[in-house]
C-alpha cells in the first residue's frame, strides 16, 4: 500500500485509510509505537502502556550484558 506524507500545519503527517485502521484494530486518537528497522523500514504497532517499561528493562539488560550480547552476535 502506497501512502503519501502530507503537510499538516507546521508538521508532516501520514494519513492511514480507515480500512487499514480497522484491520489493525486502531481508531482515531489511539497511540501507536514506531520502531525503526534495517534499511529505512518502520513498524507501527498499537501502543501498550507497558511498552516503555519493557524497552527500558531490555536496554538495561543489554547494557549490563554488553559483552555477552557481542559474543552471541558473532
Amino acid at each position: 500500500m502506497k501512502l503519501e506524507l502530507k503537510k499538516i500545519g507546521n508538521s508532516t503527517g501520514l494519513i492511514l485509510p480507515k480500512e487499514l485502521l480497522a484491520r489493525l484494530g486502531l481508531q482515531q486518537g489511539d497511540s501507536v509505537s514506531v520502531t525503526e528497522g534495517p534499511e529505512r523500514t518502520i513498524t507501527l504497532s498499537a501502543y501498550a502502556e507497558d511498552d516503555e517499561e519493557t524497552m527500558n528493562l531490555a536496554r538495561e539488560i543489554m547494557r549490563e550484558y554488553k559483552n555477552t550480547m557481542k559474543a552471541l552476535a558473532k
